[in-house]
């Protein structure tokens, strides 16, 4: 906080004009206070530098598009996202410092899947934290109390750190715009979309009404996807039954005036009763069933819940589960209940605007690979062992191979290719005893993602999609069909808050026995004092280590490791080379370690020593008594205070014993360039034996298409991995071999194994 303390803070109210329109209104900035106070005295105060959060470069911005923020106002509107929620969380001042003097212990109400839950904070502050910026947004996390205990998302742990202490599903992490000090009546979330009233509608437009506007004086029916403020007014983005030239589908943005709802339904239920033309012919619909998944106003899915006719409409309707795209009703209709979905998760359309989908698969899917596919449910319970090397390049090699994307899917496909495709070492996953709510997950995951992956080689987008819709149905998170998330957020949720597997890392702090804290993956952090600068692996872990004074309680199963970076844009290094093995024994607490000088048992560690020119530029340095005393006599580490080391039961400083090394292997890297996700995975022993994986390589057709995944052998891999530093450093990224630019530039993260680990040997 000290060096938040020594910055001004500032909201960016508008989109800055040319040549700074990539600048979004609603970021937080800042600029040094020093540097502030030096412009004002010298009155230059017309634009200012500042720094965006998650950026390290000054933009110089007029000062009328900033408004100042105190620390603590940053802090809370850092925690919201989008950028608009932030903007309109600024006109409510008073919600805003309200939050600023909530403390811990208050009772309070927490927004959680549109109800107001009862419960009391217990803490207040960061759960994530970027090391370019100097503040973190301040979350509050409540333990639910009374009746709505049970009602939450976790145990007062957020991606294996835990911050409060509370009984299972009864705590809540939310911003401060899903908190309401208890002697206030709760109300609606301060960030939703307000009502809207048209010019020529007695009642509120919302997102998901069905309309009808009118285009060259003539009407036109849809329904409402967005509305946004404009500089020529609010316009509403409709998705039409028919477009201007009559079409079906498409969207269009019409002005609010031009705009009334439909009165075919009451408030409470609308329907697609649009008299549109039936799309393709009647032979469309046929098939269509109870549990289809089907596309309608144009690319959107939704799975059939019920087929049947409606009170007052002749024509045969389809009640959907939308999967993309939005619902407006719960599956009932005037009163009475057709089927059960989550609120605003239910639609009804005609059945003839429904077709049978094929945008997430092939023509042939369901005939291929020897599968029966049941609307994405494939009957194979085999347990299958990860694919072998000699097998890679006939199961595995070539298009429509491997898992298939679709609507976002990649930093799932791309997850779950790495860790299951040729690795066992979190099998357990697949055959733990768990819940029996969440058992239908951990069958989609083995039988229909796992084992058709490692027997024929593909997977359907379907079975993932599949997957995803239990993920959001488990209310675990709202947009998981729609959404693009990042790789270690679906691993930890799978992991931690669904299939309750043990934490796979347990850190504890220098020179200290007790575990501090139990994580699923590791984010390496790195502070500026460093000369890397085309760094590995094992010396980014190493810095990171040592710069949070960690270390290893116990030597990990499984490690999962996130480069630093900001999100997808800032990279802290433009390369990093991936390390094929990554040595832990100096990262372990209480194990026995190797002189750096000698050889022979340490007993010694210096700190101090870890960044000595004098040693290399990887390791903890650990030293026994002698060679200890030699290296400190030297004036420039006379300072040095090195501390004893803890030897294991079994070892003695007598014996001229080296110790044991701990290694694990690295078995996948994922890489993200602009938003996409592909992956590399090392299948086996040879420096060539690397594969890489695509979700998306392909796509045929547009809109109404699908995308072909793409699994390709890429031996230069190993070529460039075994190159000296200097010649690698020499490579121009452009100019490298095959896909090697994406696994050095792009590394996102890296995940090892402990090969004695592993469940199949």
């Amino acid at each position: 906080m000290a060096a938040a303390n020594k910055k001004i803070y500032f909201i960016i109210t508008a989109k800055p004009p040319s040549p700074n329109s990539f600048i979004d209104a609603g970021e937080i900035c800042y600029i040094d206070k020093q540097q502030y106070e030096s412009r004002l005295k010298r009155k230059a105060t017309d634009t200012l530098p500042v720094v965006r959060m998650g950026s390290l470069l000054e933009t110089d911005l007029d000062k009328v598009l900033l408004m100042p923020l105190s620390i603590r106002e940053a802090e809370l509107l850092l925690a919201l996202e989008p950028n608009e929620d932030r903007l309109l969380a600024l006109k409510d001042k008073k919600v805003l410092q309200e939050a600023s003097n909530l403390t811990t212990d208050d009772q309070v109400y927490v927004e959680y899947n549109g109800k107001q839950l009862k419960g009391i904070i217990r803490y207040i502050g960061s759960i994530t934290d970027y090391s370019i910026n100097p503040l973190a947004g301040t979350f509050f996390g409540v333990e639910l109390q009374g009746g709505d205990k049970g009602k939450g998302q976790n145990d007062g742990s957020y991606y294996g750190k835990t911050y409060f202490k509370c009984s299972k599903n009864s705590g809540i992490f939310a911003p401060f715009t899903r908190i309401t000090p208890i002697d206030h009546k709760p109300s609606a979330p301060p960030l939703s979309t307000p009502p809207l009233l048209s010019m020529t509608s007695s009642e509120p437009l919302d997102v998901g009404d069905r309309v009808i506007y009118f285009f060259d004086n003539n009407p036109h029916h849809g329904m409402v996807m967005d509305i946004k403020d404009m500089q020529d007014g609010k316009m509403v983005l409709i998705s039409t039954d028919k477009d201007e030239e009559g079409k079906q589908g498409g969207e269009i943005l019409v002005p609010l005036d031009c705009i009334m709802k439909e009165e075919l339904l009451n408030t409470d239920e609308k329907m697609d009763t649009s008299q549109n033309q039936e799309m393709d012919s009647a032979s469309d619909s046929e098939g269509i069933s109870v549990g289809s998944l089907v596309q309608y106003m144009g690319n959107k899915l939704g799975i059939v819940r019920w087929i049947g006719y409606l009170p007052d409409f002749s024509e045969k309707s389809a009640g959907l589960e939308v999967v993309t795209g939005s619902g407006v009703c719960d599956g009932k209709y005037k009163g009475k209940q057709y089927f059960d979905c989550d609120p605003k998760s239910g639609l009804f359309v005609k059945l003839s605007v429904c077709r049978p989908d094929d945008s997430v698969s092939g023509a042939n899917e369901n005939k291929s690979n020897g599968y029966i596919d049941h609307d994405g449910v494939s009957v194979e319970v085999e347990n299958v062992p990860p694919i072998r090397t000699e097998d890679v390049s006939q199961r595995l090699i070539g298009q429509n191979k491997g898992i298939q994307g679709h609507c976002n899917s990649c930093y799932m496909d791309s997850a779950l290719f790495s860790v299951f495709s040729c690795s066992s070492v979190l099998d357990s996953l697949l055959f733990k005893s768990i819940n029996p709510e969440d058992k239908t997950i951990q069958d989609i995951l083995l039988k229909n993602i796992v084992n058709p992956l490692r027997k024929q080689g593909f997977v359907s987008a379907r079975c993932v999609m599949n997957l995803r819709k239990q993920l959001q149905k488990r209310e675990h998170c709202p947009t998981y069909t729609t959404d693009e998330k990042d790789p270690e957020e679906f691993l930890s949720l799978i992991m931690q808050e669904i299939l309750f597997l043990d934490p796979l890392l347990s850190l504890c702090q220098s020179g200290s026995r007790h575990k501090v804290q139990s994580c699923y993956y590791y984010q390496i952090f790195m502070d500026y004092n460093h000369h890397l600068v085309l760094p590995t692996v094992q010396q980014l872990l190493e810095h990171s280590f040592y710069s949070n004074s960690l270390k290893l309680a116990e030597v990990p199963a499984c490690l999962i490791l996130t480069m630093p970076r900001s999100g997808k844009s800032f990279k802290m290094f433009p390369k990093i080379i991936p390390s094929t093995e990554l040595d832990i024994t100096g990262l372990l607490a209480d194990s026995p370690q190797q002189c750096v000088s000698c050889g022979l048992l340490a007993n010694e560690e210096c700190a101090e020593c870890f960044r000595d020119a004098l040693f290399s530029d990887t390791g903890f340095k650990y030293f026994c008594t002698k060679c200890s005393t030699q290296v400190h006599s030297h004036q420039q580490r006379r300072h040095h205070t090195p501390s004893s080391l803890h030897l294991p039961q079994g070892f003695s400083y007598s014996d001229s014993l080296t110790p044991p090394p701990e290694k694990l292997e690295l078995f996948a890297v994922l890489c993200i360039e602009t938003s996409h996700y592909v992956s590399f995975v090392k299948h086996g022993p040879r420096d060539t034996d690397w594969i890489f994986f695509d979700s998306m390589a392909d796509r045929v057709g547009e809109s109404n298409g699908y995308n072909i995944p793409e699994v390709r052998a890429c031996p230069e891999v190993g070529q460039y991995l075994h190159m000296p530093l200097a010649q690698l450093a020499n490579q121009v990224p452009r100019e490298m071999d095959g896909v090697a630019k994406r696994l050095f530039c792009d590394g996102y993260m890296y995940l090892y194994q402990s090969k004695s680990m592993s469940l199949y040997r």
